[in-house]
């Protein structure tokens, strides 16, 4: 008998509503100091959305909020109430109908208040709220949201970035919010994700999930769908599914007799979802319709799907490198096979593109993810310390094939083993569990972020990531897991191109590490000229100075040192800097480069490495400098170009050992051929090439040999002398011969004699 290889998806539905069937509210909000208390004033407010920006739009705060210090000036709302509310008629019901509220994010203790009488209670923002407001209706009916205070342990305003992340420790609120080396103190609160009244009928679903199985040869699926609902004896059951270029390939009817229900069906020919650079995104369509004993459509809900199969498992190489018997521990399995192929990973870390969640758009998504796709990237690390993003991010990654490596909201704390927190967070687990694990962009569950190292101070004993462990298992069981990254074997770090400490360079330091995984690494750059100037007053622009807003925006002060804006490195480089404009040119010119080796070299240290993914993608709000390679909120810096050339699927590569040449030293490189793509490369020809003043000067040919599938090619190593120059500034170009999709350029610097 074949070997059965189970797959476990949960298909949220997504219900089509009738006009009449959901109702749109329009929301006033106010705060208060005590909660018994009434709002002073009742103001307009946008949902989704956050009380923040309606208190600031209606009283006439400094806009815009991201301007110099304007952030400051919400500081007073983390310890006051607020209140949404809302009034409506009574819908007009037909027999046996029941009004609900229904939202999909509400951030983040809160009560639901209708008529005056407490219908709910929730602290949590990622579980979505379903209350029949039914019985409790009148003709006229006013309902309330009151949001809590923000939680925090007391100490909300101590100095720097690692006391203020504490006050998250024993919620699940994203520790984001409350400060980080990139991102303002700013909790945010109010209606985050798409909020309404629905009428349902008497007979409705309340949950659709399949179960699919493929064999060894990942060609044919076994499903297994599931129907909860309330009052469906009687009704049918209809499932229509179609295949990606929309030809039906399953139709099934079937009478319902209870109000959970199994339908089982078979597929065959399985056209299979693949990751970027690895084949096509291939997603089934299906139509799930519910009808009545006369054939009329109750309620109809559609989804998409993706068959494929995914593992991580121990890097190639990984367990000779252990020592001998007995061992202690193993380097942590970091390699993505997907439908039985490894593939190398290649992305991001992603943050959320908005401090305020509830602005965040399906629009704002796609462009974003679009990038990352145009990027060559295959994989988001989509990080423990933000929010778990809305349904639209995950079908986008469906869709575009980007992988999302999912974690919890646990980031840099010891959380607490309270009861009352795992209650919540088992809470949040569940429902983030049963939303996500339907996409087949999933590629793996974390704990969190950075949470086994002396500032978080969490083991696998701890019960937080017990808990989460266990859930995975008992929902998800298929779709890896992981405790927290980075494990044993795995890196986080550097975060800056010259390292004062060890007294080396990006290129120095990355070419001696030896690492399965690069999960969190970064080189920091400024900000766009024109985003600078958006945000930063013409009086302080430069040269940059503490206790200004570049140092609010990150510039200055981050772990206590120069960082973002690495004055003194950009000075050991380039001397004296006269201008903004020299400023931002050099500073991502060494952001640039920086990425562009890292991203490289770990390609390069394949097979035992499988996997580059650097701090960061985008930020919430402008940065004067960070690691960033998309500028709030939405604009390119020239780092993600160079990005993008060194993730390409196959590209010609050379190790430089360093950034800065004196005259008369020996430059050297080591050549490669790096491909990760399944395809045999043919031969190729290949040229080195210095370019100084003007200047052109052949190093080296090389004849490669083609390349097998999934495999890189080393050539031999180049050198030349240094030679006198005008210019600080000169390249190095690989050119493939009748392949320039293929040729690389290096920017290095020359700093005299």
């Amino acid at each position: 008998m074949k070997r059965i290889i189970l797959f476990f998806f949960i298909l949220c539905w997504y219900p089509v509503y009738a006009q009449r069937d959901k109702i749109d509210l329009e929301w006033q909000t106010g705060y208060h100091k005590v909660e018994i208390d009434q709002p002073a004033a009742w103001i307009p407010a946008i949902v989704p959305g956050a009380v923040q920006l309606d208190v600031m739009k209606a009283e006439n705060y400094k806009q815009p909020w991201w301007y110099a210090d304007h952030v400051l000036q919400f500081d007073w709302m983390e310890d006051v109430w607020f209140t949404y509310r809302t009034q409506f008629k009574k819908p007009n019901l037909q027999e046996g109908e029941r009004v609900y509220f229904f939202s999909k994010g509400i951030d983040y203790q809160f009560k639901i208040v209708l008529n005056q009488k407490l219908l709910w209670e929730q602290e949590g923002m990622f579980t979505y709220v379903n209350v029949d407001l039914t019985d409790d209706l009148k003709d006229q009916n006013e309902l309330k949201i009151v949001l809590l205070p923000v939680p925090h342990l007391g100490f909300k305003f101590e100095d720097g970035p690692d006391s203020y992340r504490r006050n998250a420790r024993e919620s699940a609120k994203p520790a984001v919010s409350y400060g980080w080396d990139w991102h303002p103190r700013l909790v945010t609160r109010g209606i985050w994700d798409e909020t309404s009244l629905i009428i349902r009928k008497p007979a409705h679903l309340s949950d659709v999930s399949v179960e699919y199985e493929l064999n060894d040869h990942l060609s044919r699926a076994k499903l297994q769908t599931t129907l909860e609902g309330i009052h469906l004896q009687g009704c049918y059951f209809k499932w229509i599914m179609k295949d990606p270029q929309g030809k039906i390939v399953l139709e099934k009817q079937e009478r319902l007799t209870t109000d959970q229900s199994v339908i089982t069906a078979e597929l065959s020919d399985i056209q299979l979802w693949w990751p970027s650079g690895y084949g096509q995104a291939f997603l089934y369509s299906s139509e799930f319709t519910l009808l009545d004993g006369k054939n009329q459509i109750l309620e109809q809900q559609s989804c998409k799907t993706g068959f494929r199969k995914i593992k991580m498992i121990m890097n190639e190489g990984a367990w000779r490198r252990e020592g001998g018997f007995p061992k202690s521990r193993a380097v942590a399995p970091a390699s993505l096979e997907v439908n039985d192929r490894r593939i190398f990973a290649k992305g991001s870390n992603w943050v959320h593109p908005d401090v305020f969640v509830g602005v965040i758009t399906p629009e704002r998504y796609r462009e974003q993810i679009l990038l990352a796709k145009n990027a060559n990237f295959n994989i988001l690390r989509v990080w423990g310390g933000g929010i778990v993003n809305k349904e639209s991010f995950f079908d986008i990654c469906d869709e575009l094939g980007i992988l999302v490596w999912q974690e919890f909201p646990l980031a840099c704390n010891n959380y607490t083993d309270d009861v009352k927190y795992l209650k919540v967070l088992e809470q949040e687990a569940r429902s983030i569990i049963k939303r996500v694990k339907r996409h087949a962009c999933l590629a793996l569950w974390s704990g969190g972020n950075e949470l086994f190292n002396s500032w978080s101070g969490m083991t696998e004993q701890s019960l937080a990531l017990r808990l989460l462990n266990s859930l995975c298992y008992q929902l998800d069981p298929k779709t890896p897991f992981i405790f927290t990254s980075p494990l044993y074997g795995i890196g986080h770090g550097h975060y800056v191109f010259y390292d004062a400490s060890i007294n080396e360079d990006v290129f120095q330091w990355m070419a001696k590490a030896d690492k399965t995984a690069y999960t969190e690494y970064g080189v920091p750059g400024t900000a766009n000229l024109d985003v600078l100037k958006s945000f930063i007053p013409e009086n302080e622009l430069f040269p940059p100075r503490k206790k200004t807003a570049w140092e609010l925006h990150h510039a200055f002060g981050v772990w206590g040192a120069e960082r973002w804006l690495e004055w003194p490195v950009l000075q050991k480089y380039f001397g004296e800097i006269k201008s903004l404009e020299e400023l931002v040119k050099y500073s991502q010119l060494l952001q640039g480069e920086g990425l562009k080796f890292i991203y490289e070299e770990a390609r390069r240290q394949k097979p035992f490495c499988s996997m580059a993914i650097n701090w960061c993608y985008q930020e919430p709000w402008p940065s004067a400098a960070n690691n960033s390679l998309i500028n709030w909120p939405n604009e390119i810096k020239p780092a993600y170009y160079q990005v993008t050339s060194a993730c390409r699927p196959v590209l010609a590569s050379v190790r430089i050992p360093k950034f800065d040449w004196k005259e008369g030293e020996d430059f050297s490189g080591d050549l490669f051929m790096l491909n990760d793509t399944y395809d045999q490369l043919t031969n190729e020809k290949v040229k080195v090439i210095m370019q100084y003043d003007g200047i052109e000067k052949e190093l080296i040919t090389w004849d490669c040999p083609g390349a097998g599938g999934f495999s890189n090619v080393k050539g031999p190593s180049v050198h030349t002398a240094i030679p006198r120059m005008t210019g600080n500034l000169f390249t190095i170009q690989v050119h493939v011969a009748g392949k320039p999709q293929y040729s690389s350029t290096y920017i290095l610097l020359f700093s005299g004699k």
